[in-house]
């Protein structure tokens, strides 16, 4: 089966894992030169907050959730590297609930695969993988590969 979309799930606690996510994206996509749509979710405190620390006013072209995703710093990490490995790639942004609006890009561009990152548990939460993790996992309509935050 070739991948030809590959919907990546950028949040918030991303940037420690930025680097890692960004290898293992490449990893995915070159082989089938797949394209990766980073799909970086905002809840709306901190979409506010993004944006009026850009100086963006509310209702002009610069502050839809697209451009804001375009201008954090998280997503411009993963797209520059996209860039230098050559790997075609797509931003989109969205405010609303992380699981809910990656399922929902995920089954909107008929996605191939969801890569969605997450961190360390503690030995009793090694059962659940994180509840926006979880979710995605149980909700995509595709493969869901999960890259852990290594320790620091």
């Amino acid at each position: 089966m070739s991948i030809e979309t590959v919907v990546l799930a950028v949040g918030t606690e991303d940037e420690k894992r930025a680097e890692r996510l960004a290898r293992e994206i490449i990893a995915v996509a070159e082989p089938s030169d797949a394209e990766v749509v980073l799909t970086h979710v905002f809840d709306q405190e901190e979409f506010d907050g993004i944006r009026s620390k850009l100086g963006v006013d509310p209702g002009t072209e610069g502050s839809t959730p697209d451009a804001v995703a375009e201008r954090h710093a998280t997503t411009r990490a993963l797209s520059e590297a996209l860039s230098e490995a050559g790997v075609r790639h797509s931003v989109r942004g969205a405010v609303g609930d992380l699981a809910d609006e990656v399922v929902q890009t995920a089954e909107g561009l008929g996605a191939d695969r969801v890569v969605v990152g997450g961190r360390r548990r503690s030995p009793a939460g090694k059962a659940v993988f994180g509840s926006v993790a979880q979710e995605v996992m149980l909700s995509a309509p595709c493969p869901v590969t999960f890259v852990r935050e290594t320790a620091s």
